[in-house]
């Protein structure tokens, strides 16, 4: 099982890799979307806590 991980942790940084070096401007799109995501995710458990206190 640990050598699967590892595996599929190599291919995993393989085409990372490859994504950022073949198309860096969508790469860089992917990066924000996920970030925006992120922060999306964490504004709204902000929302849901401020909810729960009033």
């Amino acid at each position: 099982m640990a050598q699967a991980r590892k595996i599929g942790m190599y291919l995993l940084l393989i085409f990372v890799g490859y994504t950022i070096i073949h198309s860096p401007t969508r790469a860089a799109e992917l990066v924000q979307s996920g970030f925006e995501g992120v922060s999306e995710a964490a504004k709204s458990i902000g929302d849901f806590m401020t909810g729960l206190i009033n």
